[in-house]
């Protein structure tokens, strides 16, 4: 892999706090009431210096501020912080920036602060328009707390934005899901991000789980749910992400299409091309935002540099997400590897029917995206 054709570059930034973590929430957030915005902003920007060497002379192509809960910042922290990004870095002319925000934690002069900072995408965690569902869940925000925060955010000028809702959830019908579908709809939203819920170890659910519909109800969501969404205008490009035409997320398909992003911030992880060899580099900082915070901060641990036989499941992985694939030639652009070296495994999909017959795209079938975990096994 040569220097110049290293992949585009994108920018992840964990904000960790949140007012109360929720009992499916296996993110790195903590629940805390006075946020030391002054003090993490020091870091950020520390952190960002240290690096600067991986960022290799790339324009940024998107950022995107999670967490936790961003929202909980004020403008002027954003302010202050896409201004030291910018006197270190090269914007793209049309980058994105997105903010994840929860309904409960949002208000106008927030949103106002937040556009005039430069975020121009928001990410709305919405999760269900029930109540009871809310409740359930341990969200803050209420279904007014939702219109609320939807009216703020175009009030201040933003156009494009996120749903964030969530199927099987407990006691969930598919008319109550398709329910919760039809009322994002009404909110005009580019972008719905419409996932199922899972049990993650080391959550309040894993312990005390709740009673989720069965196979047969979630597999009629599913297919009721995705047609509602093509019908809608919202053209499904990854397993759970749906969007109008031109909105998907240009940072997640950063993602998925294995380019290069920096994560900064407490827990944040990195994926680095590096120049010359095309070895891909991993690491994470700190999750402990007290640690990160610390002088004595050891920012960069746990690295990991993959080399060419892992590769493989590690492409795959992220470009089988994508519903329409990627071309072929993306994996020789973006690891060590060749089309040729996967073809047994390739040419055995194909004979299953799981993967399409054009060469010219790593792509899987109708059939094979619904077995994507048994996919990607065969990639280990």
């Amino acid at each position: 892999m040569l220097p110049h054709s290293l992949p585009p570059l994108s920018l992840y930034i964990h904000l960790p706090w949140c007012v109360k973590k929720c009992p499916y929430c296996d993110f790195n957030s903590h629940a805390k009431t006075d946020i030391p915005e002054s003090a993490y902003l020091n870091s950020l920007i520390k952190d960002l210096h240290i690096d600067l060497a991986y960022v290799q002379d790339r324009e940024v192509q998107s950022i995107f501020f999670g967490g936790g809960t961003p929202s909980l910042m004020s403008g002027d922290f954003y302010r202050q912080l896409l201004n030291a990004l910018r006197e270190n870095l090269n914007f793209s002319e049309d980058i994105e920036i997105t903010l994840e925000a929860n309904p409960g934690a949002s208000d106008a002069a927030y949103f106002n602060g937040y556009v005039e900072a430069g975020i121009n995408r928001i990410s709305l965690g919405v999760q269900s328009f029930q109540n009871n569902q809310l409740q359930a869940l341990g969200r803050i925000h209420t279904v007014d707390h939702v219109y609320q925060a939807v009216e703020a955010l175009k009030a201040a000028g933003i156009r494009n934005f996120n749903i964030d809702l969530m199927h099987g959830l407990s006691d969930q019908t598919p008319e109550l899901a398709m329910d919760d579908l039809k009322r994002a709809f009404e909110l005009s939203p580019t972008h719905v991000s419409w996932y199922q819920l899972t049990i993650e170890p080391n959550t309040e659910f894993y312990s005390r789980p709740p009673v989720i519909p069965e196979d047969d109800a979630l597999w009629e969501i599913i297919e009721s749910g995705s047609g509602l969404l093509k019908d809608k205008g919202y053209q499904q490009y990854e397993v759970s992400a749906f969007a109008q035409q031109d909105k998907q997320a240009r940072h997640n398909l950063n993602y998925w299409e294995f380019g290069d992003y920096i994560g900064l911030g407490a827990g944040a992880h990195s994926k680095i091309t590096l120049a010359g060899d095309g070895r891909l580099l991993r690491y994470r900082k700190s999750r402990i935002p007290e640690a990160y915070m610390a002088d004595r901060i050891q920012y960069r641990i746990g690295e990991e540099v993959i080399e060419r036989d892992a590769q493989a499941f590690e492409f795959m992985m992220n470009a089988l997400r994508l519903k329409q694939g990627v071309e072929s030639r993306l994996l020789e652009r973006r690891t060590l590897l060749k089309l040729s070296d996967l073809s047994k495994i390739i040419d055995q999909l194909r004979s299953e029917g799981l993967f399409v017959e054009d060469t010219q795209r790593i792509q899987l079938t109708d059939e094979g995206f619904l077995f994507l975990n048994s996919v990607l096994e065969r990639f280990l």
